[in-house]
Parts: C-alpha cells; sequence; structure tokens
C-alpha cells in the first residue's frame, strides 16, 4: 500500500487492490483498450504510462468507470 502526504503534513493510505487477482489483467487490458479508443495508444507505446500527464490518466480512468457503469446498468436492465 503506498502512501500520500497531504495538506497539513497528514498521510493517507491508498489502496490499489482488486477483489480477485484474476480480475488485474483483464482491467489492465480494459486501461489499454480505453486509452486507444482515446487516441493515447501511441504515446503510451512509446513513452509509457509514466509520461502521461494527470489529464490523460484522469480522462482514461473516468472513462473506464464511465464504461463499467453502463455496463452494470445494461445487466440490471436485462
Amino acid at each position: 500500500m503506498q502512501a500520500y502526504a497531504c495538506r497539513g503534513g497528514a498521510v493517507l493510505a491508498r489502496r490499489r487492490k482488486l477483489l480477485t487477482p484474476e480480475a488485474e489483467q483483464v482491467m489492465d487490458q480494459f486501461k489499454y483498450e480505453v486509452a486507444a479508443e482515446l487516441g493515447l495508444a501511441d504515446k503510451i507505446a512509446r513513452q509509457g504510462w509514466g509520461e502521461m500527464t494527470t489529464r490523460e490518466c484522469g480522462k482514461v480512468g473516468g472513462t473506464m468507470v464511465r464504461k463499467m457503469i453502463e455496463m452494470v446498468e445494461d445487466h440490471l436492465d436485462r
């Protein structure tokens, strides 16, 4: 688990555990698919995720969340 400092010196823990270990590979593939849809695949291939801007990473993450919500809503409507 990583810790992050914030204003006032408080340290916050950040969890990135998935409920099932098998989901990590699926989520990673999903992340690359979304990045490709957003036109970021070439930049990631050339420079890696470490060189992506906060805005670009946020766009990928936000799009992933939006798509997952849509998938669940579609599933519930059946």
